[in-house]
């Protein structure tokens, strides 16, 4: 019996591994020699990059002991200031790893002795070196570059120099110092061509030291990764006289030039009819306001777009300015432009623009009216254009919505008093003075936040609303940043309120002005916003004077009116709008296509 036993036993260990054990085996197998992989790959991503980093230690060590070997007169970049033999860039290969050396030599004005322009005026201003080496390792994984700097002192005594100094300075819009900027800079007056590319430092500024002197010697580019561009100009026929020419450095003197950048902005262009209908291939020119010459007046940007199949183009290269649109387009003309013109471009910022055209009917008249107080476009405008045997009515069914006094108080549930709201967190100064809100003190300190809701505006039909802004732009900058946010709420009952920001929800917030309003918001009737004031430090407070959204109905653009197929001749044309005065104005269309801007203004 127990022999029997045995034999079942051992036929039954016979028939090896089940199916499902096998796979769990296999399982349990290829987890372990995962794991060790993964230790090995770290180990080894580890000893590489151990390797590479003492590789790179190496080479700066050799890179100084050159300069060591050198003599004073020798350190120096070649073709740049100071000259010397040293190479600005070359690639090095030390086992296998491929390593970016950049060397930078600036001469340096020590206050010691007097500074050059200064007093004492300092006649030999190239008191000292210093040599920068930077290295990266492009090929190398988790390679941090390496920056190392050394003094280098002449032996010698001081001699009067017969060069002088040459300083640049880079702000942004807001006159904030750049620093980080590339500064690109020739004179090809000398021979060798001086060329120096260097960046400047946490003041914005770079202090070129010992520079030969020459009329309108010096080419300077100044640019930044996602920044805009400024630069001096060469006079040529295109440009006789150009605003910013080549510096010119003088003997023993300082020449100090300032360039401004800042971050590049966007216009998303959509070209649309009258009922909303996309538009493909329209052509139109974008032009800015900031002028590189004089006499004649040369713009800075001046560049033909066309919108593609479907009717859109986004522009990436934009620097804040101030833009006008004109259609060149063949089949098209303007009838409607969304913001109106001018369009204005803050920086780092993304501008919706809407071209409405129609096919061209000559001769077209495009009507734009503004409020006075405000500049933004006005709805509700009746505009009557007459000639003999002519006559055509339009009203300008777009505006603006917006609130610019706060003293009437709260309790008010729709925007009929427009010196009202509707409520507060009590946090909020509505009345000192009038016409701003700001925060509230509290024994001479400003609380450090508060909010305001606004009564509810009426947009008379449902909408599409474009913009938020709200002025003054820039706030005390002591106060933090943001210190101004903004939510909105729209519906079209009345009713149901749910505050939210550009993404579409009540976790963001509307910071800048000139903002686009997000799309969740479109073809609503009422909306409302809600303005939240914040301050870090207690002795400012930001203000606000007054808040605006501006909205288009049916694609028709806010404030204005068209009116086409016309002759040539004179019209004249009237402007009436309840609570402002009316305006009679005579008007000669001469052309194919004009516009016309009307400012209105309160009784």
């Amino acid at each position: 019996m127990i022999n029997g036993l045995n034999n079942k036993n051992i036929k039954k260990s016979s028939q090896g591994f089940s199916f499902v054990e096998l796979i769990v085996g296999m399982a349990v197998f290829l987890t372990i020699i995962i794991a060790v992989y993964d230790s090995y790959i770290s180990v080894f991503n580890v000893v590489g990059a151990s390797r590479a980093k003492i590789e790179a230690v190496s080479l700066i060590n050799e890179q100084f002991e050159i300069v060591r070997n050198l003599t004073y007169s020798n350190v120096g970049v070649a073709g740049s200031i100071p000259s010397g033999v040293l190479l600005h860039t070359q690639t090095l290969v030390r086992d296998n790893y491929s390593y970016e050396v950049t060397t930078t030599v600036r001469n340096i004005d020590d206050p010691f002795d007097g500074s050059i322009g200064g007093t004492p005026n300092d006649l030999s201003p190239a008191d000292y070196k210093v040599v920068e080496i930077e290295i990266n390792c492009n090929n190398c994984k988790t390679f941090v570059p390496m920056v190392v700097t050394t003094n280098v002192a002449p032996k010698n005594l001081e001699t009067a120099s017969a060069n002088g100094a040459l300083f640049v300075r880079v702000f942004d819009a807001n006159g904030n110092p750049v620093s980080g900027a590339n500064i690109h800079i020739e004179n090809n007056q000398t021979s060798p061509t001086v060329v120096i590319d260097d960046v400047t430092n946490n003041s914005g500024m770079l202090q070129i030291v010992d520079a030969p002197p020459g009329v309108n010697a010096y080419e300077i580019t100044v640019t930044k990764s996602g920044y805009s561009t400024d630069k001096t100009y060469t006079e040529s026929p295109s440009n006789p006289n150009p605003t910013n020419p080549h510096a010119t450095v003088v003997l023993q003197q300082v020449t100090q030039l300032s360039f401004v950048i800042d971050r590049l902005s966007a216009f998303n262009v959509t070209s649309v009819t009258e009922t909303c209908s996309s538009v493909g291939s329209v052509d139109f020119n974008l032009l800015g306001s900031k002028i590189i010459g004089t006499n004649p007046t040369v713009i800075k940007y001046n560049q033909n777009k066309i919108t593609d199949a479907g009717g859109s183009l986004n522009v990436s290269d934009i620097e804040w300015d101030s833009y006008l649109i004109t259609l060149i387009d063949g089949v098209y003309e303007l009838v409607g432009i969304n913001p109106i013109l001018p369009v204005g471009v803050i920086p780092n910022s993304s501008q919706n623009l809407q071209l409405v055209v129609a096919p061209k009917n000559p001769q077209t008249l495009l009507v734009t009216v503004k409020d006075s107080a405000t500049g933004l476009p006005l709805s509700g405008v009746t505009v009557i254009l007459t000639k003999a045997g002519f006559s055509a009515t339009s009203i300008t069914g777009q505006g603006f919505l917006g609130q610019t006094d706060w003293s009437g108080g709260s309790g008010q549930a729709t925007s009929t008093d427009p010196t009202m709201y509707l409520s507060s967190d009590g946090n909020i100064e509505t009345n000192n003075p009038a016409g701003d809100i700001k925060l509230k003190q509290i024994f001479g300190e400003y609380i450090s936040s508060g909010f305001l809701i606004s009564s509810s505006f009426n947009a008379g039909s449902p909408s599409n609303f474009q913009e938020v802004s709200w002025n003054p732009i820039d706030q005390p900058p002591a106060g933090g940043v943001p210190n101004v946010r903004v939510q909105l709420a729209t519906n079209n009952n009345g009713g149901t309120w749910n505050f939210a920001g550009p993404d579409g929800t009540d976790n963001t917030y509307y910071t800048t002005a000139d903002q686009n309003i997000s799309s969740i918001n479109n073809s609503k009737q009422y909306i409302r916003y809600k303005i939240f004031l914040d301050s870090v430090a207690t002795s400012t407070s930001p203000n606000i004077s007054d808040i605006s959204m501006t909205f288009t109905r049916e694609c028709t653009p806010p404030g204005q009116v068209s009116f086409s197929g016309l002759s040539s001749g004179t019209y004249n044309m009237n402007l009436a709008k309840t609570g402002y005065a009316s305006q009679d104005i005579s008007v000669d269309l001469n052309s194919n296509w004009q516009s016309q801007e009307v400012i209105f203004m309160p009784n």
